[in-house]
């Protein structure tokens, strides 16, 4: 969420203190995160503006070697094979919007067709519902460091 002249600086007096041409004076850095989901605070910027504030529109990024990965074990270890698949599509499916390939041309505001396993319909507090299934038993345990 840092602005991308933060990085430029880094680069700059590191290639300053170690006398080197090299990106970061040659030093390894490595950046984590999505950053199509990150994007840096810009007081009263417009969209534009962060865009350019973001690391994707430096040229620091533009001499990096990107590394993706492919497998998200975080949502996949530990479960049953059907489980998996169910959630290997769901993911699929997250990034698609992510990325703009779901509910038509990205102005800004498009239909999505959510699967009726997602909504919750048979309740009078869906808010409650959602949280009591994300969390379950949370006001029981919220002290309970082993839950937490």
């Amino acid at each position: 969420m840092a602005h991308n002249h933060g990085f430029q600086a880094l680069d700059r007096s590191l290639k300053d203190v170690l006398y080197s041409n090299l990106l970061f004076g040659g030093k390894v850095v490595v950046f984590g995160g999505d950053f199509r989901q990150i994007l840096p605070v810009v007081q009263k910027g417009t969209r534009q503006d962060i865009v350019n504030a973001s690391l994707c529109s430096s040229y620091v990024l533009s001499e990096c070697n990107v590394l993706r990965l492919t497998k998200n074990l975080r949502l996949t270890m530990g479960r049953p094979s059907p489980d998996v698949e169910e959630t290997k599509l769901f993911a699929k499916w997250l990034l698609n919007i992510g990325e703009g390939n779901v509910g038509g041309p990205n102005d800004g505001v498009a239909t999505i067709d959510i699967h009726d396993n997602l909504l919750i319909k048979d309740s009078v507090d869906p808010l409650s519902k959602l949280f009591d299934f994300v969390y379950p038993d949370i006001l029981q345990n919220y002290e309970n460091q082993r839950y937490l």
